[in-house]
């Protein structure tokens, strides 16, 4: 029997507060799941759910059909008897006892013996790539490596389930890198289950084989990182992941075609509608900047495309970001360095129609449908 996580409709407060509103969730087993989301949203919350440092108040955790904890059936499994392991923001390495005793603590406590205690330990350390600093005191190491000696100590007594509560968060920006990619590499090849939490939009794109997107204490979304980012199925997830441009307009449905008349901007969006319209209704439309296309004034003209010009230009290396107005409204877009254009330059837009996203405004945690297909033509 394959041993899937799952948690059925979850409830947790502390006091007047519900951390988690209702949670369903179920975890494959040997995929990589991150909950993601802002500070408050639930996230840390159902991962100490999940690990037994948390009782719910309602509903069910469960690890290959096997009742973990229960708030109807009054089920508790310590966390020590799930085998998990996890690895704290923290590291909570001891400070007190060499590499080899801070990853060899969990099965000291296990009363395995000494023989293959050294035999685990050494095979974790070489896992993460520590071999030959057992005996080094914890705090002599890098934070990457007191990292590592964590994520050691987590997976040496073969855990079902590796829980990461945010584990990459105190280090630099160049070996956060480094260590994503290295935990990764190492899950794919243990194919263990992992479920990861973090705030870090990026993270959850490289790491993960689904994201769970949460917003206070409930599921915005679930899917695959490009399901994500490409179909958001809310607002809140697509202004969470990534950054977006936002158009306010006026949606109506005239001979059964959809037109957005947007508010400064001089434009008239239109698409074919998958259901009827009913009557007007106030729209939000989203376009992320790598979405729009920055193209010369005397570049070849299409129909669709948007006159703009460039208020501000910044350098990046790779790539320039620019901040340019269509009327009186404000859009970024990213372009090459290669290609730079200067501030006050005309320019055309040119963003592809599935690109475009609505929602009502009235609403904006529903897609409205008129988003698919839409083309732009200028307002005369």
């Amino acid at each position: 029997m394959a041993e899937n996580l799952t948690l059925s409709n979850i409830v947790k407060r502390f006091g007047q507060t519900t951390a988690v509103d209702h949670l369903n969730l179920d975890v494959q087993e040997g995929e990589f799941l991150t909950l993601l989301g802002p500070s408050g949203c639930g996230k840390s919350t159902t991962l100490r759910l999940i690990a037994g440092l948390e009782r719910p108040n309602e509903g069910t955790v469960s690890l290959g059909g096997r009742v973990l904890s229960s708030g109807e059936q009054r089920v508790f499994t310590p966390p020590e008897k799930r085998g998990m392991g996890m690895v704290f923001q923290s590291y909570a390495v001891w400070p007190h006892m060499t590499v080899e005793q801070n990853v060899g603590f969990p099965l000291k406590l296990r009363h395995v013996s000494r023989d293959e205690q050294r035999e685990r330990v050494r095979e974790s350390l070489r896992m993460v790539g520590l071999e030959g600093l057992g005996s080094r005191g914890a705090t002599q190491l890098s934070g990457g490596q007191q990292q590592r000696v964590a994520l050691a100590r987590a997976l040496v007594h073969n855990p079902s389930v590796l829980l990461l509560d945010e584990p990459l968060s105190n280090l630099d920006a160049k070996l956060r890198e480094q260590m994503r990619l290295e935990l990764r590499l190492l899950q794919r090849r243990l194919k263990i289950t992992t479920i990861f939490v973090t705030h870090d939009q990026a993270e959850a794109m490289v790491l993960s084989d689904r994201i769970v997107v949460m917003n206070h204490g409930r599921v915005e979304q679930i899917g695959g990182p490009d399901d994500i980012y490409e179909r958001p199925a809310t607002r809140f997830v697509m202004d969470f992941v990534g950054r977006v441009n936002y158009l306010q307009g006026v949606a109506r449905s005239i001979n059964g075609v959809a037109q957005i008349v947007c508010e400064g901007a001089d434009l008239t969006l239109t698409a074919l509608p998958s259901e009827e319209l009913a009557g007007e209704q106030r729209v939000t439309l989203c376009i992320r900047p790598e979405d729009v296309a920055v193209l010369p004034i005397n570049a070849q003209h299409e129909d669709t495309d948007w006159r703009a010009t460039v208020q501000a230009v910044t350098y990046l290396g790779h790539r320039v970001e620019y901040l340019l107005t269509v009327g009186s409204v404000s859009i970024m877009a990213e372009g090459a360095a290669a290609s730079r254009l200067g501030e006050g330059d005309e320019v055309r837009l040119r963003i592809p129609r599935e690109c475009i996203r609505a929602w009502t405004r009235d609403n904006e945690a529903e897609r409205i449908p008129i988003v698919a297909g839409t083309g732009m033509e200028v307002q005369v």
